[in-house]
């Protein structure tokens, strides 16, 4: 029997984007990608205006729980 895993989506809104204006902007909703390591050094990894996932202080995002419909609108547009 296969065992599926359950991937949680996770989002967060950019509260401060200091010295990074080209890459996050203040009160937009970002994809957090699941990084243990960036976590332990107080970082959070998200999908940057690049399109590409980077690692930020994580005292610059407050995580958000969105509801399904929109979290599916989202994440289908990335």
């Amino acid at each position: 029997m296969k065992t599926e895993q359950i991937q949680i989506n996770q989002f967060a809104v950019c509260l401060n984007s200091e010295g990074y204006k080209a890459s996050l902007e203040v009160g937009k909703i970002y994809r957090i990608i699941n990084d243990n390591e960036a976590e332990t050094n107080g970082l959070i990894r998200v999908i940057d205006e690049s399109g590409e996932d980077y690692a930020f202080s994580a005292n610059r995002f407050y995580p958000i729980k969105l509801p399904k419909p929109v979290e599916e609108v989202l994440l289908a547009a990335s």
